[in-house]
């Protein structure tokens, strides 16, 4: 049960991360989509899809592998003082 949950957690960002570039790419090719006014709002969200999306699954596998130790030394945490 917690696998799935954890693969529902990743997919929600996979989607997302699959729209901007959607988004992005009909920009490039001059295609306005109904909700978005302009051509260049358009490519912004579609880039800050992407961002989040890859960014949120970066950090869930960052995380993962730290909990392991399987990081190179400067990606580990630092003791608090």
């Amino acid at each position: 049960m917690g696998r799935l949950i954890a693969f529902i957690i990743l997919l929600i960002p996979g989607i997302l991360a699959a729209y901007g570039i959607k988004l992005m790419r009909d920009t490039l090719f001059n295609k306005l989509l109904e909700p978005y006014p302009a051509l260049w709002l358009q490519f912004t969200l579609g880039t800050l899809f992407v961002v989040i999306g890859i960014g949120f699954f970066a950090g869930f596998l960052l995380n993962r592998d730290r909990k392991k130790g399987t990081v190179a030394e400067k990606f580990q945490k630092r003791p608090q003082k």
